[in-house]
């Protein structure tokens, strides 16, 4: 595992004025009292629920801060946590402060994807290291940054896809370094999420409590509404990417890892809203191909957003092409091979672990993930991590070139050397965004 692990990161890592100055970098080794490590959660409505458990879980690790634009839910969240933990949790509505409390070792980020490079810039600059959640970037432009943050300062920063921390998809990915299903020419992502009609709520103005400035950050600031705040932010350009930029993630993922591949050469995507009459801006139906004709791969990515079939027993998941057969990953923790012609069941593997939830997570799950983290972080050694920088910069980029195809309607031709397209400098514009003043993303980190 950590032999393919190492072979893809070298093989797709491309070498290529922020609010808060750079900082004087902390040293790895000192943490709170008696060595703990205290952790702030930046974004505490969905994934932070699960980020301050799986933190708390950890050894001689403890959430001090949690941070998030809306001061109703942080109080919803410290009352919570005294109920479960009987301790006190501070609270911030502005990450700059988290960044600045030199008592904070380590940050976790499961705020919308329009702040997630950001926060890792900011947070490297910091001397802190980095748990962040899919995807890494909004863009494929700022993902490359905070892959240069996390190098220049020295910092840990692991990628929220628990799946690479799972031992069955490990023997999954070595069963085929070693040949086990021939030679693997393709791969397939599935995110068949049920996705039903947002409506249109219109705009309202901002709750009280909220701090819509600090909320969209980065980002266009829009009048108020609730089609954003806070969840179906995931449906609209600014702020998300769509589903295969959110639960799509750990399959782009997978799908680079399993063919060893980086970015793709040629990009192309269709699809549509198809369904419903509501106010989401991303397509409910996605159909993406990456190619890669030098290494004679290619890799296809579904979004499906209602009725359905399986395919292969998976709805989300990844399915593998050899000569020799076929190898399925259902969810996070469990993998089936088919062999030959007449499609022999092969080997197989299975975590058996679940969720309180029932859904499948991997051995140990996000906990697992993070006490991978916590490791390396604890020996700063950031090639023990099981989801680096590089792997959350190029994973979200796969779906952000998917997007762009989808969005100008035609082929491109991507320079995965440069992060660039091929004279075309409509495509190049969507690399990026415009930032707002204070929220920028520098261009020297």
């Amino acid at each position: 595992m950590e032999s393919s692990r190492r072979s893809f990161i070298k093989k797709t890592a491309v070498a290529s004025s922020a609010v808060i100055a750079a900082p004087t970098i902390v040293s790895a080794s000192v943490f709170g009292a008696n060595d703990r490590i205290n952790a702030a959660v930046l974004g505490v409505n969905g994934r932070g629920k699960s980020h301050i458990k799986s933190l708390m879980v950890q050894k001689n690790v403890r959430v001090t801060t949690l941070c998030d634009p809306d001061m109703n839910l942080l109080r919803k969240r410290q009352q919570s946590f005294k109920e479960t933990y009987n301790k006190d949790v501070a609270l911030e509505q502005d990450l700059r402060r988290v960044m600045d409390d030199k008592d904070i070792d380590v940050v976790s980020i499961a705020s919308p994807n329009h702040w997630h490079a950001l926060s890792v810039i900011w947070a490297c600059q910091a001397g802190k290291d980095v748990y962040v959640e899919k995807p890494g970037s909004h863009n494929i432009w700022e993902g490359r940054k905070m892959v240069e943050a996390a190098h220049k300062y020295d910092r840990i920063v692991q990628h929220g896809v628990q799946l690479r921390s799972s031992p069955a998809i490990n023997e999954a990915i070595n069963l085929m370094r070693d040949g086990y299903i021939g030679r693997v020419y393709m791969s397939r992502g599935l995110v068949f999420r049920w996705r039903g009609d947002i409506g249109d709520q219109g705009f309202s103005p901002v709750p009280e409590g909220i701090d819509y400035d600090l909320w969209t950050g980065p980002a266009p600031k829009r009048p108020f509404t609730k089609n954003l705040v806070h969840y179906n932010w995931h449906w609209h350009w600014d702020y998300g990417n769509g589903d295969v930029g959110n639960q799509g993630i750990h399959e782009t993922d997978l799908c680079m890892w399993g063919l060893d591949v980086g970015l793709p050469t040629k990009i192309t995507s269709m699809g549509g809203k198809f369904l419903w009459d509501d106010c989401k801006e991303v397509p409910e139906v996605l159909t993406s191909i990456y190619n890669y004709p030098e290494e004679n791969k290619i890799i296809q990515f579904e979004v499906r957003p209602w009725c359905t079939n399986t395919e292969e027993g998976a709805t989300v998941g990844n399915i593998f092409y050899g000569d020799k057969g076929i190898l399925v990953v259902d969810g996070y923790d469990k993998y089936k091979t088919y062999l030959g012609k007449n499609r022999e069941p092969g080997k197989s593997g299975d975590d058996g672990v679940k969720s309180a939830s029932g859904m499948d997570r991997g051995a140990g799950g996000t906990d697992g993930h993070f006490a991978n983290f916590i490791e390396a972080v604890r020996k700063h050694d950031k090639t023990i991590l099981n989801g680096p920088v590089e792997t959350a910069h190029l994973a979200s980029g796969l779906a952000h070139l998917g997007n762009i195809a989808y969005r100008l309607d035609r082929v491109l031709t991507f320079n995965p050397h440069s992060e660039t397209f091929v004279n075309d400098a409509d495509a190049d514009k969507m690399l990026t965004r415009n930032y707002r003043g204070e929220f920028a993303v520098p261009n020297k980190v």
